[in-house]
């Protein structure tokens, strides 16, 4: 530390708890200085002869500013995780020798097997264990990882001092995180307010005006700062348009890479980006003082969530501007979020039975169990922290345990989410002082007015209630420019009776991609329950200009394929010769109707050369089962194609397994090509 430094009152209190060997769980508003604490504990007790500090840390980003600012204490700080493997024979030689003072994992990592191999004392010569973002060890908290519950495991066998800390636990979340800490755990804890905050909520926008306020306000605010959004795709599209808008920003996700992630962490921090548009993979410990302000686009599921996002404004500076522009999407989202973390316990007795037979690995699993591979891997996550089953060099073994399903405890969790669904939507709607709000979610004791938020002053931050109509029409034709691109699958999944490469499509397009905002309208209006399929719309199949007659069809679907065929044509190898609809059982009248517009502003035959028998193949299937099902149902029905590409259309595209198998049965009849061409692309 600092020559003459010295811990504020409030932080004196929880490190002499530490001096004395408690177990300490810390819970304090986002920078009041937690990482203060465990400096200052673990540099004295290195001074006392005692052995290193161990930091149990969410985030990539976390981590790295950590080990800064322990290096900038006077500690000798180290990692171990993901981003840094050619560091690890250095750290671990530098941990044999006790040459380490503070060292920073992942539960993960703390969990492999590899680790405890390398150092295998380490935990028995750690003087203290610092779990911050305590909240993950707790599945009542906002953000839980299943990893972290291994760490109550490292404590039960472990003699150390304990440093539990997060900014976002409620009671419920703190008599959790306490009760795994042991028995005798001290809590302390502060007032949450952030007086530096200025709270909005910009409510009734539809996508693109939240596209266009976003637009706006990054002209008029001062700083940098961060823009949420609660999809990857989401965060990849609003980076774009306001690079198109002339912003320096840039999207950010757990699509990118270890290094592409510090890289941009950095530029935000030397202001060379006016903004990073990111989902909450940047969140907990992002520590950059000077953020000005934080936007949502769309809503977080959880208060707590929220909370801890804005969290990241206003840490060193007096006044950062906090808006919310919740959309109507979020409760869909919000149903997803609240089940989607569920083990469901008809899986997990497959993945038990089918490992009765021996070690498999997740591939293996996969086409014994019919379960898709994102669910199959948090199921393993889930059963592996529970002991049932363990991961090994051959692949996952059952421990023959058994796994018990605790119906009413995940029953309980699930209303819990709904319940804070709930607070958020009130929150959203301003029904009282918005920190406030936020500190009573938090079942903060210290909760009153806040004075300078939207509803406590009236005003909203710029561009207030409503962007110009300008800025929407450049949202709009921004993103109806965007094509989304369908990449090719590359290999047959095994036990399909086909192996190896496909020859089979090229890569494709879609005019939307998920919820995307330029086209939500028309493409709900498809989505109805009781709409007619495109070809019962229109009255007559006459297309002028490429766009259907008929008045009911949302014709503005139509132009946008054409014109997005109009861009594609610019890297075609070859223009294609024919159309060929997708057979369809669901919309046959609109997928025909597409080809026939297609076909007609293009001068190229429609021809129906694939036709479909059998039941249709199941849509919630594992690759094999689904490519099974479609080359069983799926034929060339004898039509000749003329010599040259094809371009394959449908409606709707999610794995790609159709049009895949549609294409390789057209390219066998003796197509040269085959250009997939979808309306929507489904995540």
């Amino acid at each position: 530390m600092a020559p003459g430094a010295a811990p504020r009152p409030n932080q004196a209190e929880p490190l002499a708890a530490l001096l004395d060997g408690a177990r300490v769980l810390c819970v304090q508003a986002t920078g009041w200085g937690k990482s203060t604490v465990y400096f200052a504990a673990a540099l004295a007790l290195r001074h006392a002869g005692l052995g290193p500090t161990l930091v149990v840390s969410p985030l990539l980003a976390l981590m790295r500013d950590q080990v800064d600012a322990a290096t900038r204490a006077g500690l000798s700080a180290a990692t171990i995780n993901s981003a840094n493997l050619d560091e690890w024979e250095g750290v671990f030689s530098a941990l044999v020798a006790d040459n380490v003072d503070i060292l920073f994992v992942s539960p993960e990592r703390l969990a492999a097997v590899s680790f405890a191999d390398r150092v295998p004392t380490l935990l028995d010569r750690v003087a203290l264990v610092v779990v911050d973002e305590a909240h993950c060890i707790s599945d009542w908290g906002h953000d839980f990882r299943p990893d972290y519950r291994r760490i109550a495991t490292v404590l039960a066998r472990s003699d150390a001092r304990v440093l539990a800390t997060t900014a976002t636990a409620n009671a419920r979340v703190c008599a959790d995180v306490s009760a795994q800490l042991g028995t005798g755990a001290v809590t302390f804890r502060g007032s949450l307010a952030r007086p530096s905050l200025r709270l909005h909520v910009v409510a009734g926008l539809d996508a693109l005006e939240r596209y266009a306020w976003v637009d706006e306000a990054l002209g008029s605010l001062g700083g940098t700062g961060i823009v949420y959004t609660l999809t990857v795709a989401e965060a990849d599209r609003l980076a774009g348009f306001l690079a198109s808008q002339g912003h320096n920003v840039r999207a950010y996700s757990s699509a990118l890479g270890a290094d592409e992630r510090l890289a941009a962490e950095d530029d935000l921090k030397a202001g060379r980006l006016t903004a990073l548009v990111a989902t909450s993979a940047l969140g907990m410990g992002y520590d950059h003082p000077s953020l000005a302000f934080v936007i949502h686009v769309g809503s977080p599921a959880s208060p707590v969530a929220y909370y801890q996002q804005v969290g990241r404004a206003g840490r060193a500076i007096d006044d950062a501007t906090v808006v919310l522009l919740p959309a109507e999407s979020d409760t869909a989202l919000w149903d997803y979020f609240a089940t989607a973390s569920v083990p469901d316990p008809d899986n997990a007795a497959a993945v038990l039975a089918a490992l009765d037979a021996g070690p498999a690995s997740v591939v293996a699993l996969e086409a014994t169990t019919g379960i898709r591979r994102g669910r199959l891997e948090a199921l393993l996550k889930v059963m592996a922290v529970d002991g049932a089953v363990v991961r090994g060099t051959d692949g996952w073994t059952s421990t023959t345990t058994g796994w018990v399903f605790d119906a009413d405890h995940y029953a309980a969790l699930v209303a819990q989410r709904h319940s804070e669904a709930n607070v958020m939507r009130s929150y959203a709607a301003g029904t009282g002082c918005l920190m406030e709000f936020l500190q009573v979610a938090l079942d903060d004791p210290t909760a009153g007015p806040c004075g300078h938020c939207s509803v406590c002053t009236g005003t909203l931050a710029a561009p207030g209630a409503q962007p110009a109509a300008a800025s929407v029409a450049a949202a709009r034709a921004w993103l109806r420019g965007r094509d989304v691109t369908l990449d090719p699958r590359k290999r047959w999944p095994a036990g399909v009776g086909r192996t190896g490469r496909i020859v089979g499509p090229s890569a494709g397009r879609a005019l939307a991609f998920a919820d995307d905002p330029a086209w939500a309208g028309p493409l709900a209006g498809l989505r109805q329950p009781d709409a007619p399929a495109v070809g019962e719309l229109v009255a007559s199949e006459q297309v002028a200009g490429g766009s259907f007659a008929g008045e009911a069809m949302p014709s503005e679907l139509v132009e946008g394929v054409i014109a997005m065929l109009s861009r594609w044509s610019r890297v075609w190898g070859e223009r294609p010769v024919c159309v060929v609809p997708m057979p369809s059982r669901s919309h046959p009248g609109r997928i025909r109707a597409l080809a026939d517009a297609i076909g007609t502003a293009g001068k190229l035959p429609v021809i129906d050369a694939l036709s479909a028998s059998g039941p249709p193949p199941p849509t919630n299937a594992t690759s094999q089962a689904r490519v099974a099902a479609l080359l069983q149902g799926l034929a060339h029905n004898g039509t000749p194609l003329p010599a040259g590409p094809v371009l394959l259309v449908d409606d709707t595209y999610r794995t790609g397994w159709t049009m895949t198998v549609g294409a390789a049965i057209l390219r066998h009849a003796g197509a040269s090509a085959v250009y997939p061409l979808a309306l929507h692309q489904l995540p």
